[in-house]
């Protein structure tokens, strides 16, 4: 069915949400955004219920047992299926400490998947493999090391697209290759790290403008030689125009600290991600392998989170976007509006889209409709319908 129009809609902006709105568009571009008008084109009528921007979620590793990591194109197509079943439009997808060789596979298949993905590929994001080692969590310790020019220029001619990098500020050789991810357009983000404030307010300056999972592998409050230093937690709210990611599954971050989180920094500082593995869509009591299929672990999805089979340790998330949203506002308190923003316009401005993250004139037609409880029955990527909960 072909979609230009949609009425009778609950229309999501930024700020408020418009009764009995419509939304039209054209060659995959908006063109009106208001009040539902009498008018004789044919129209999709969404029955009352919300329409939002598309999600975008900038962190995400994979899912419906698919992992980026796989690094085939039916693990790209099948892991940006799943996500848009949950309203999400616009995908980073995002590596993991590997080897060079295997990331140039990654780039690989990213590059042929790219231009037949239904779903927005922009770019992808690379996390490590400049990390401490004593915040790795997950990645793999023999991958772990300080920045490398070689490695990382290598990187750069084979993938054009990498928007943004997330590694530890703290590392020798980091400044130098911060400068080269900026002259580039990339990202520098703050991750896996034992930076204390005084380095972090360093690598602001470098350009590292951006946190990646707050929270989640690293320092907070640190003790050397008797003084305290503040961590990257910290930093991260003295620092008012540093952004921040939080993955809001409510496993990863308790209620109370999404709370803070959200009014601390505020949903225009605040994206939502889903830094999900290839369990998210999949069902409890599922065991997929977190990494890749040949040397991966078997790890068992239980209480809506990917555990160790022993349940010692998470082993990653396995939420999709309407979760997170719904989260902050059952569990944060937020109001509709600013839950959608930040999943939609605040991890775009992060990005620097212009074109993504909100309804109005001359934006690109990414949409959400879902209903109060934010269970997603269409989404929409640049004018095209790619899940329909009635197909």
């Amino acid at each position: 069915m072909e979609i230009n129009r949609i009425v009778n809609a609950k229309v999501v902006t930024p700020y408020r949400v418009i009764e009995n709105g419509e939304v039209r568009f054209e060659n995959g571009v908006i063109t009106y955004v208001g009040a539902t008008e009498n008018r004789p084109e044919p129209a999709f009528d969404a029955g009352g219920k919300y329409i939002a921007p598309g999600f975008i979620d900038i962190h995400t590793h994979g899912a419906g047992n698919c992992d980026f990591m796989d690094s085939t194109v039916d693990a790209f197509l099948g892991a940006a299926a799943t996500h848009a079943k949950y309203g999400t439009a616009t995908i980073l997808p995002t590596s993991t400490s590997s080897s060079p060789e295997e990331l140039v596979t990654f780039f690989y298949a990213y590059n042929e998947a790219f231009p037949i993905c239904p779903t927005d590929l922009p770019g992808v994001h690379l996390e490590g493999p400049y990390f401490a080692d004593g915040q790795r969590g997950a990645q793999d310790p023999k991958y772990i090391t300080p920045p490398r020019p070689d490695e990382y220029r290598a990187a750069f001619a084979e993938c054009p697209r990498i928007l943004r990098w997330s590694s530890a500020p703290e590392l020798p050789g980091t400044e130098e290759f911060a400068r080269e991810l900026v002259s580039h357009g990339i990202l520098p983000s703050i991750a896996h790290t034992d930076a204390v404030d005084s380095e972090v307010m360093q690598a602001f300056e470098w350009g590292y403008t951006h946190v990646t999972h707050l929270y989640s592998g690293m320092s907070g409050l640190v003790r050397r030689n008797a003084y305290r230093y503040p961590g990257v937690i910290e930093a991260s709210y003295m620092i008012d125009e540093m952004t921040v990611e939080i993955i809001a599954d409510g496993c990863h971050l308790p209620a109370n600290l999404l709370k803070l989180i959200y009014r601390a920094k505020g949903a225009d500082k605040t994206a939502l991600v889903t830094d999900s593995m290839r369990g998210a869509g999949m069902p409890e009591g599922s065991t997929p392998y977190l990494g890749s299929l040949t040397a991966g672990q078997k790890v068992i999805i239980e209480d809506g989170v990917a555990k160790l089979m022993d349940r010692t340790a998470f082993a990653g998330s396995v939420a999709t976007a309407d979760r997170l949203v719904r989260n902050m506002i059952r569990l944060a308190g937020a109001p509709l509006t600013d839950a959608v923003r930040m999943m939609t316009s605040t991890p775009a401005r992060i990005m620097g889209w212009k074109n993504k993250g909100v309804l109005a004139s001359g934006r690109d037609a990414d949409f959400a409709i879902f209903d109060e409880d934010i269970h997603v029955s269409m989404t929409i990527s640049r004018g095209k319908v790619i899940f329909d909960e009635n197909k």
